[in-house]
C-alpha cells in the first residue's frame, strides 16, 4: 500500500473515531438543540443554539435514529440511567413534544408532579404562592378577559392562557375517579402512561394517538397526514370534541368495570418565558417524566434567523 493511500485511509479512520465519538456524546451526556421559535425570549433567542445537560436527569439512548423532522429512521430499544436529581420548578428543559415525539421542544418547568396550579391575570399560582416571571421574561399582550374561553385551551374548559382554573398536576399513584367529566384527563393519562386505548362502537374500531395531525401538517405540509384521523380514518385523538360513543378498551380490556384508574407516571408543566406567544402546556398538557430528555445550559452558537447573520454576543450565554 502506497503511503499516499494509507494516509487517506488513516484520515478516514481518524474522522470516523472522531463522529463516533461526538455522536456518543450527543445521545448519552450533551443534547444539541436549534431554537425555532420565540417562546423562551428573553431567556432564549429564536436561532440560539443550546447545549443540554442529559447527565443530570439520567442519561437515555435514544428510542428513534433518523433525520430530524421527518419519518426517515427506525426505533431501537432504549437504555435508561441513573438520575442525579429529577427535574424542578424553574428548570429549562428539553423535552420530545407529547403530540409529536419526533419533535423537542425547550421550556421552563413550572411545575411538578402533585404541584396545585392556577393563573389569575397573568400571574401564575403553584401551590397558593404567586410566582414571579423570570428575570428575561415578558407578556406582549394585555390580559384576556376572565370570562373568554379559549376553546384551544387544554381539556377545553380551564379558561384561557391569562385565566387558568385550579388544577393539580397529576403524580405517579394518584387515582383518578372514570366518569365522564373527567374523560379528556383519563383518554391523556392512559396513553401517556404507554397504554393501548381503542373504542369498539359496533362494528366500527378506533385506536387513540397523542400524535396530533396537525404537528404532522406542520411538519410534513401534506394534507395526506389527515387522512387516517376520524372521520375518514379510524384514529382518533384525546382532546377532540367529536368521539363517537362506544366501549373504551384499555389494552384490550373494557373500563365498564372500573371505578378509578391509577397514574402510572409523574408529570410536569412547561411554560414559555415569553408567556404571551408560547404553544405550551396551556394548550396541550402535561410532559411526562419519560419525555424530559435533559436541561438547557448555555447557548454555543447564535444566529439571527432573519438576517443570517451570527450573533456573537450571545454565544456562552448561561440559561438561567
Amino acid at each position: 500500500m502506497n503511503s499516499k493511500l494509507y494516509k487517506i485511509l488513516e484520515e478516514i479512520r481518524s474522522l470516523f473515531i472522531l463522529i463516533v465519538i461526538v455522536l456518543t456524546l450527543k445521545v448519552t451526556i450533551f443534547e444539541l438543540y436549534i431554537v425555532p421559535t420565540g417562546s423562551m425570549e428573553n431567556t432564549i433567542m429564536t436561532g440560539d443554539f443550546l447545549a443540554g445537560n442529559r447527565f443530570v436527569y439520567g442519561m437515555r439512548t435514544p428510542e428513534w435514529i433518523g433525520i430530524p423532522y421527518t419519518d426517515y429512521g427506525f426505533y431501537i430499544p432504549s437504555l435508561k440511567f441513573p438520575s442525579f436529581r429529577e427535574p424542578k420548578r424553574g428548570d429549562v428543559i428539553i423535552f420530545n413534544f407529547p403530540r409529536d415525539i419526533k419533535q423537542k421542544y425547550v421550556k421552563r418547568c413550572v411545575a411538578e408532579p402533585g404541584d396545585i396550579l392556577q393563573i389569575i391575570d397573568k400571574t401564575l399560582f403553584i401551590n397558593g404562592q404567586p410566582q414571579a416571571l423570570p428575570e428575561n421574561g415578558k407578556f406582549i399582550m394585555s390580559t384576556l378577559s376572565e370570562s373568554f374561553l379559549q376553546q384551544d385551551i387544554f381539556l377545553g374548559d380551564l379558561g384561557n392562557k391569562d385565566h387558568f382554573k385550579t388544577f393539580r398536576m397529576p403524580k405517579k399513584g394518584d387515582q383518578i375517579k372514570i366518569s365522564p367529566e373527567n374523560a379528556k384527563l383519563l383518554l391523556h393519562l392512559m396513553l401517556l402512561d404507554g397504554h393501548n386505548l381503542r373504542l369498539v362502537n359496533g362494528n366500527n374500531n378506533y385506536t387513540f394517538t397523542m400524535t396530533s395531525p396537525d404537528e404532522l401538517y406542520r411538519r410534513k405540509g401534506s394534507l395526506e397526514v389527515f387522512k387516517p384521523y376520524f372521520p375518514e380514518g379510524d384514529l382518533l385523538v384525546p382532546w377532540s370534541d367529536n368521539i363517537p360513543k362506544g366501549n373504551l378498551l384499555v389494552d384490550g380490556k373494557s373500563i365498564s368495570g372500573m371505578d378509578f384508574y391509577t397514574v402510572e407516571r409523574d408529570y410536569y408543566w412547561a411554560m414559555g418565558d415569553n408567556r404571551d406567544d408560547s404553544l405550551d402546556s396551556r394548550y396541550w398538557g402535561f410532559v411526562p417524566r419519560s419525555h424530559i430528555i435533559g436541561e438547557a445550559l448555555f447557548s454555543y452558537f447564535s444566529l439571527d434567523l432573519k438576517t443570517w447573520i451570527p450573533r456573537f454576543d450571545r454565544i456562552g450565554t448561561l440559561i438561567q
